[in-house]
């Protein structure tokens, strides 16, 4: 069924419509627009503001929609849309089905969201869309292809680094419905933030746009107010910040901090309309930054893996200046002296090792409580607490990037001092326990596995910062991987506290709101969002086939079904990376994971590593299979602090039929 806004374009066009009534069309849809939008003078100013913007062309609109119109659409929204909660490694939101296709609804529905069509009608009308075009110079955009839903953020929400290259889309838009009497604070989060990006150059001339760790424009939400970009294959990097909860003192006259926007873009033109190029979308696709930065591109990746071969490390230096050769297979009685510096004695008795060995072999996993020794893990938490929050080490650390991959702080390990010669324990686990031979002999021993090469990082992700979003493994081998958490900070999910979401947490839950937010916050589960604070490493399965069952409709509860966006994300961070569906099939969005799944549900999670301390896990990785570190809300008490390593498993692994 063709929109009103398309019939009076191509009906005009065709001549078989009355020219009064296409008239008074045309002028109802300019109405419904901010005064002096379409001002000439207005246009070119904001065409020259837009050329000029940095770090990429982009435009931020105020008043762009009749406030009366707006208000009521607003109304409409809380009303009668259902809002889904939704959450993967890049986001956590609520959101509703496609706006755009309203069309389908039955006249009932229709009824009750009759200012809201009247927005969608103008956004993708004539008049508008080639008002984008001429402030954008990107090129016309289809009327027909729309492309719209509404996302609301709640504490604790937020939307990771991502591109939005996907498909035909050529602008993107945000149209923020904050509250109209309660004006959004910078303070409250919930911006958009663009990134720079460096051209990176490699051996064969080509050069990649690859985006910076930092973003360097910051875009608070308003009423009323657009916010658009063209998009642009590596280049349009951008993110929502997290909506943050409420601080001690803060006033709760904060309208709950419900940030909600319409957000959509405008496509390429389609067949049969003005301006459209064959062939073009498919040109598109070539160009996609996913296909680049899946490429030679890799290399400008940090941290780079640095493996480490154990037989240019093949003695283990002990505290009396000896040396202990590590060629047998067996831990010698020097090991044993080595490692109860640091590891609870249990862990290296024949019995327990046997006992590791055995689970190990039939879940291809282990989670090790108190791992360090009672005494060593003293002192590593004394060593925390001295520095009140900040750094374990005066080295610098490096960040992560490109951010739509990951940011978090690193360390690679430096060449061991000899033990006791450094008073860090910190320092002393990266370079001196996890990085030996000795170290690597029990892991082997433990796992049944023997390990050729392996690396070894420490990592920090600060809080409202940092996060690894999901990769999948493509070694032909599995891969051995462990994490040291050593996390002092409580209030992650996994000490068995109640809540864990920061000393404010049940006070902000209780927080809902006034007015016309208390229904809307309710459906959202507002209080929920503050319950988790990331911070969790998790492995899932990777894509099993596509699911003919994935399309669920959002319902509302007042009859309201709005067809549910069925092949990608309307974040604009769904289809772009290959974790799109992460997943094994089930009836359930395919990008969707529950963060507390109940262990009956097949949810595809395989493993799940919460943020705490002295706590070891040890997983063998199969191909495929994704993992990734949630983005650390500014909710919880502290950053994830952890070390990581891998190892490459022998040919001679004969018994290692798969792992997780």
């Amino acid at each position: 069924m063709k929109r009103k806004a398309d019939q009076t374009d191509a009906t005009a066009a065709n001549g078989h419509h009355h020219r009064k009534k296409a008239a008074t069309v045309a002028n109802g849809l300019r109405d419904r627009f901010g005064p002096a939008i379409f001002d000439v003078a207005t246009v070119k100013q904001y065409a020259s503001d837009y050329a000029s913007s940095e770090p990429y062309k982009h435009a931020v609109v105020s008043s762009l929609i009749d406030d009366t119109l707006l208000r009521s659409v607003r109304r409409e929204i809380l009303d009668n849309i259902h809002f889904t909660p939704k959450e993967t490694d890049i986001y956590k939101i609520h959101q509703s089905g496609d706006l755009a296709n309203l069309d389908g609804l039955d006249p009932a529905a229709l009824k009750k969201l009759p200012s809201l069509l009247k927005l969608r009608d103008a956004l993708y009308g004539k008049e508008f869309r080639r008002w984008i075009s001429d402030v954008s110079g990107a090129g016309p955009v289809s009327g027909k292809k729309t492309d719209m839903a509404v996302n609301v953020y709640v504490p604790g929400c937020h939307l990771l680094c991502h591109d939005d290259v996907i498909g035909s889309r050529r602008v993107s838009y945000i149209l923020y419905l904050t509250d109209p009497d309660t004006p959004w604070k910078a303070g409250w989060g919930g911006a958009l933030r663009l990134y720079p990006t460096d051209n990176m150059r490699v051996e064969d001339g080509k050069v990649y746009k690859v985006p910076q760790a930092e973003w360097t424009k910051v875009i608070p939400p308003a009423w009323n107010q657009l916010s658009f970009f063209a998009v642009q294959p590596g280049e349009s990097f951008h993110d929502v910040e997290e909506v943050y909860q409420r601080g001690a003192g803060e006033s709760e006259e904060d309208g709950g901090r419900f940030r909600m926007a319409i957000s959509g873009w405008f496509h390429i033109p389609q067949e049969g309309e003005e301006g459209f190029e064959p062939g073009l979308e498919e040109r598109l696709a070539e160009k996609s930054s996913l296909q680049q930065l899946q490429g030679k591109a890799d290399q400008f990746d940090e941290p780079q893996t640095i493996w480490v071969d154990p037989t240019t490390h093949a003695t283990t230096t002990m505290s009396n200046g000896e040396t202990d050769a590590t060629g047998e297979e067996e831990l010698t009685e020097k090991d044993l002296e080595f490692l109860l510096q640091y590891m609870t004695p249990n862990y290296l008795t024949p019995d327990t090792v046997e006992e590791l060995n055995e689970l190990f072999a039939e879940e291809s996993t282990l989670q090790l409580t108190d791992f360090l020794n009672q005494k060593f893990a003293k002192r590593l938490r004394k060593h925390f607490e001295s520095r009140a929050g900040g750094a374990p080490t005066s080295r610098d650390f490096r960040t992560a990037r490109p951010p739509h991959k990951h940011r978090y702080q690193y360390l690679h390990p430096t060449s061991p001092a000899r033990v006791g010669e450094t008073t860090n324990p910190y320092e002393a686990l990266l370079d001196e326990l996890l990085p030996s031979a000795a170290f690597g002999k029990w892991l082997a021993l433990a796992t049944g596995l023997e390990l050729e090469r392996c690396s070894v990082l420490a990592r920090r992700f600060r809080r409202a910062v940092d996060y690894q979003l999901a990769q999948g493994y493509e070694g032909e081998e599995p891969q051995l991987e462990w994490t040291l958490s050593v996390t002092p900070s409580l209030g992650w999910g996994g000490e068995g506290e109640e809540g864990g979401g920061g000393d404010d947490a049940e006070a902000d839950g209780g927080a809902e709101g006034n007015g016309e937010e208390k229904s809307a916050r309710a459906e959202t589960g507002a209080a929920d969002e503050e319950a988790n604070v990331g911070g969790y490493e998790l492995y899932m399965a990777g894509d099993e086939g596509d699911s003919d069952d994935d399309n669920d409709d959002d319902g509302s509860d007042d009859g309201v079904t709005i067809p549910a966006s069925i092949t990608q994300s309307s974040t604009g961070a769904g289809d772009r990376r290959s974790a799109k569906r992460q997943l094994k099939k089930k009836a359930s969005d395919p990008a969707v994971y529950q963060a507390a799944a109940d262990d009956d549900d097949d949810d595809g999670i395989l493993f799940s590593n919460p943020a705490g301390w002295n706590t070891m896990s040890i997983v063998l990785r199969d191909k495929g299979t994704l993992k990734f570190v949630k983005y650390v809300s500014r909710a919880a008490r502290g950053d994830r602090w952890d070390f990581t390593g891998a190892g490459e498993v022998g040919d001679g692994d004969e018994g290692v039929e798969e792992g997780v």
